[in-house]
């Protein structure tokens, strides 16, 4: 039963996975340097108090650095 409510989550049309099949010319610089600055500030802010946040903010900063990374090497290699 899980695994199915997962599996629904997972391939909805606005699941989390859409963020990563989005084409990278879609992507906007400002918005994801922002969303990854965010994570990085919220984490370290919250490192001491709450890991759940912490881990979040980590996962934020890392799919905001992945995007960039998309949106680079699509402009520019």
């Amino acid at each position: 039963m899980a695994t199915s409510k997962f599996q629904a989550m997972w391939n909805h049309p606005a699941g989390p996975q859409t963020n990563f099949s989005k084409p990278p010319d879609k992507v906007s610089y400002p918005q994801q340097i922002v969303v990854s600055t965010n994570g990085f500030i919220w984490s370290r802010m919250a490192e001491a108090a709450n890991y759940n946040q912490c881990i979040v903010s980590i996962a934020m900063a890392a799919t905001g650095l992945y995007q960039l990374g998309r949106k680079v090497k699509h402009d520019y290699f």
